[in-house]
């Protein structure tokens, strides 16, 4: 299990710098940035340029604010920047982001996604070969491709292309098309091992080669204010997340549907305050693991040793380095 860093969601591309550098030499085997406040491509360009063997990846970049060939250009890019550690890390978003944020037609997520994907590697293959640029799909057709315009064959190979899904429709594209799916913060054990591997095996036949990251919740905090204070900014996260109804299926396995409809319906009415408070001692415990560093690393093994390949410390609050890079230590340790 690769233990990987991530950029704070309101970091900024300088920030994101800084913190690569600080991972690397952290001894952390990847890290990411987020497409929220600030375009993920400037920080790990900048990040690329600053460290020398960390792993770095997109995650996520909203595909279908994008079309294929801009994000095959970038993610090319980014491999030859990086010579050759990069990922590129794709997410659909939900529908009122790309039409209302993004002004950007939404349709068939799953089936456009599968297109999207595979209109890229068609890109990077003409440019591999210089090969005619025949790319003909329902929602994507790319056939033009001039000497002018075409950057020849990447010296690293091409980026893997890692795909974020929830749902089982999207799930199973990550698994026919992708080299590696992008769990969501908001997945639970049961969830994981319930809906999700078998999703994957399904459309793959077997999960040999193929990258299952999952980004955990974790309650960190060496005294009990600072625990308490980490513990509330966990329960707003996984109230947030539980408000969109694109992932009330994890809240249904459990159980939780009624909870779902409650948080959707304060998110509506913008009472995001009161959302937290709704996340009960049960919920919390499938989401996120708590404790000491020793323990968060235990508990984070014996949830997902046996089925992840890369993990994430996912900390929505004010964590405290000491203690993620205690974390992040223990859980190589275990390795």
């Amino acid at each position: 299990m690769l233990v990987d860093a991530a950029t704070h969601l309101a970091g900024d591309p300088v920030a994101a710098e800084t913190a690569a550098v600080a991972a690397e030499a952290d001894g952390y085997d990847g890290f990411s940035a987020s497409e929220t406040r600030h375009d993920p491509f400037v920080s790990l360009a900048l990040a690329a340029r600053a460290t020398r063997a960390i792993t770095l990846r997109s995650e996520i970049a909203v595909a279908f604010a994008r079309n294929p060939m801009s994000l095959a250009m970038l993610g090319n890019d980014l491999q030859l920047i990086s010579g050759g550690r990069f990922q590129l890390g794709l997410g659909s978003q939900v529908r009122p982001h790309i039409e209302r944020r993004f002004s950007m037609p939404w349709s068939h997520p799953a089936p456009r996604m599968e297109e999207f994907i595979a209109a890229i590697r068609a890109i990077w293959q003409s440019w591999a070969t210089g090969g005619k640029l025949a790319y003909r799909g329902r929602f994507y057709q790319h056939t033009l491709m001039t000497d002018f315009f075409n950057p020849g064959p990447n010296p690293h190979g091409n980026p893997a292309v890692m795909l974020a899904a929830v749902g089982e429709g999207m799930t199973a594209v990550a698994g026919r098309v992708a080299d590696g799916m992008l769990c969501h913060g908001f997945t639970t054990e049961a969830y994981l091992r319930e809906r999700t591997i078998p999703a994957l095996r399904a459309a793959r036949g077997n999960l040999d080669g193929f990258t299952l990251c999952q980004p955990v919740f974790a309650v960190l905090g060496s005294d009990p204010e600072a625990r308490a204070a980490a513990e509330a900014g966990v329960r707003r996260q996984i109230a947030f997340y539980g408000s969109t109804p694109a992932y009330r299926p994890v809240l249904e396995l459990h159980g939780w549907g009624e909870l779902g409809q409650q948080l959707n319906l304060l998110s509506r009415r913008q009472e995001w305050a009161q959302m937290g408070d709704l996340i009960g001692d049960d919920v919390l415990a499938a989401f996120a693991v708590t404790g000491t560093p020793a323990e968060v690393a235990a508990a984070i093994r014996q949830r997902l040793g046996d089925v992840v390949t890369r993990v994430s410390l996912y900390t929505p609050y004010a964590a405290d380095a000491t203690e993620l890079a205690a974390t992040a230590e223990a859980l190589r340790g275990d390795s």
